[in-house]
């Protein structure tokens, strides 16, 4: 039976993300166990939130480049993209980069007229996804379909590199998610999109960073998310992750209402917010130690924050950040440079971490396997 390429598959899929078939669960993971933590996803409007172009220096091209303000100033130190309502503001602040995840197919669903909603209906019209035997293979077809599908527009329409969101489901079994990504990246060399272009967003739990490990090994690219301890910046830094996301604002609200977890209480007596000192941290091991690997800071809540990360490879602002700093009186040339840069490289070299913080990733995962009062 013919497919339909009006709203009805378009809702049956959407209704499928909506009963938690690719809900985006946080995996938790730390040195010293923390509370499972969980963050729904705004499903009114989808985001594109940025993951890293394939540059390694600041670009502000597509940040109004040339413009005398407070945006242009900072982004001569690191690369600030825009998190992003695509629908609306994406000609008043286009990204550099992108990810595609169940979130974003849900709000394409959800609007018709998007530029990306035939990628999707194109997906949904497939006859060897329609064919399979079961109705969760089928539904698990048509969403791989869908997701590289508007993964490939988005490739088109951003300079830098497509994330692709890994199920969340898999977040602890390495080889299902290594399975996943080479599912992917087959249906990405059908569209004919580079390699270059992609990532791979990755859970970042002991099995997800040994998956992220085995992947890069084959030069396939892969981005680490749900970042809220330095020994998993650590290991996935050790592992070769292309880009490693840290949470700012979440671990900062997360640390509002919670106690007993020894790194966080750590910045906090001495002062430091512990989302801002993860990322500094994190920052100068990679750099100090030689690692490939791009830090990105991400649910950046306001300018100070962004002050005080720059040089920090990425930094994904909110729109409001953006308008902000964009609409900051004009700053004279004389005047451009008192914005100073936080982290460098070379003072990353005289940063001091103790024999814990330098436990390798291979001990580590051993640890982990006999609990958390080994680690």
């Amino acid at each position: 039976m013919p497919l339909s390429l009006q709203s009805p598959p378009c809702a049956t899929l959407s209704a499928s993300i909506r009963k938690g078939r690719w809900k985006t669960l946080a995996a938790g993971f730390s040195v010293t166990p923390l509370p499972a933590v969980n963050f729904s996803l705004r499903r009114s409007i989808p985001r594109i939130l940025a993951s890293a172009s394939s540059s390694s220096s600041p670009a502000s091209s597509s940040l109004e480049a040339g413009e005398n303000n407070e945006l242009n100033a900072v982004s001569a130190f690191s690369e600030i993209v825009p998190d992003t309502v695509v629908f609306d503001d994406f000609e008043r602040f286009p990204p550099t980069a992108a990810t595609v995840s169940s979130a974003l197919l849900l709000g394409i669903c959800g609007l018709p007229d998007t530029i990306f909603r035939n990628a999707v209906d194109m997906a949904l019209a497939d006859s060897s996804c329609a064919g399979l035997e079961t109705t969760e293979s089928r539904l698990s077809c048509f969403f791989n379909k869908a997701i590289v599908n508007v993964g490939g527009d988005l490739v088109k329409l951003v300079p830098g590199r497509v994330s692709t969101e890994v199920d969340a489901r898999l977040a602890y079994d390495t080889n299902g998610i290594i399975r996943k990504v080479h599912d992917l990246l087959r249906l990405y060399n059908e569209i004919d999109v580079p390699h270059d272009r992609l990532l791979f967003k990755i859970p970042a739990t002991w099995q997800g960073i040994e998956a992220a490990r085995l992947l890069e090994s084959e030069g396939i690219q892969t981005h680490m998310t749900f970042v809220y301890s330095f020994a998993q910046a650590a290991a996935a830094s050790q592992a070769g992750a292309s880009v490693i996301q840290i949470f700012v604002g979440r671990l900062r609200d997360w640390a509002r209402n919670h106690s007993g977890d020894t790194e966080i209480e750590s910045a906090i007596k001495s002062g430091e917010d512990p989302g801002l000192a993860l990322v500094k941290r994190s920052y100068n091991y990679i750099h100090k130690y030689g690692y490939k690997s791009k830090l990105m800071a991400a649910a950046v809540r306001n300018k100070q924050d962004l002050f005080s990360l720059l040089g920090v490879d990425y930094v994904i602002a909110p729109l409001k950040v953006l308008q902000s700093l964009k609409d900051s009186p004009a700053i004279p040339d004389d005047e451009k440079y008192s914005f100073v840069r936080k982290l460098t490289p070379e003072t990353a070299t005289y940063y001091h971490f103790t024999n814990k913080e330098l436990v390798k990733w291979d001990q580590l995962s051993l640890a982990s396997s006999m609990g958390p009062a080994s680690v």
